[in-house]
């Protein structure tokens, strides 16, 4: 899988786990008392909205996915296509938090609020490192896919030869 895919993929899936957890925190809050909750969490939503505007608003990757890149093993054969397993192995902590947070969310409302917050700021905070993935590749004439390793360990990339953008004087 094409790591840049997978980064767009991310985002949507954070994106999503957002919105299921505001669906149950909705859920939570209408069974309380009092509106207490109500007022935090739209506070603490638009705080998180507003930093993962402001902070994923530059144009160049982050440190770690940088990094990522750079440590890439150079290799001219594509890798296994499976890009369900890869979703699996590196996303399998989204979901799992997803799920816990919304079943601990019928019992106590303030878990998937706070958890609703901290997966809109990473979907707006990554939302342009796809971009900024793609804008190397074109720059230095690679790929960067997805390279085999354990779900528990730190995700590892290859760099094929691609097409290199070549832009007028």
């Amino acid at each position: 899988m094409r790591f840049r895919e997978f980064l767009r993929v991310t985002v949507l899936i954070y994106a999503a786990a957002a919105t299921a957890l505001a669906i149950v925190s909705v859920v939570g809050v209408t069974r309380e008392e009092t509106n207490t909750l109500v007022y935090v969490a739209a506070v603490w939503w638009c705080v998180a909205v507003l930093a993962g505007l402001w902070l994923g608003r530059r144009p160049e990757t982050t440190e770690g996915i940088g990094s990522l890149l750079v440590a890439a093993r150079t290799t001219n054969s594509l890798p296994e296509l499976e890009p369900a397993a890869i979703l699996f192995n590196r996303l399998w902590p989204v979901a799992a938090a997803t799920v816990l947070a919304g079943a601990i969310g019928f019992l106590f409302a303030q878990v998937p609020v706070i958890a609703t917050g901290f997966f809109l700021l990473v979907a707006l905070l990554w939302r342009r490192q796809s971009s900024a993935v793609e804008a190397i590749e074109g720059r230095d004439g690679v790929e960067f896919w997805f390279d085999r390793t354990s779900p528990f360990g730190p995700p590892k990339l290859l760099r094929l030869p691609g097409l290199r953008r070549i832009e007028p004087v």
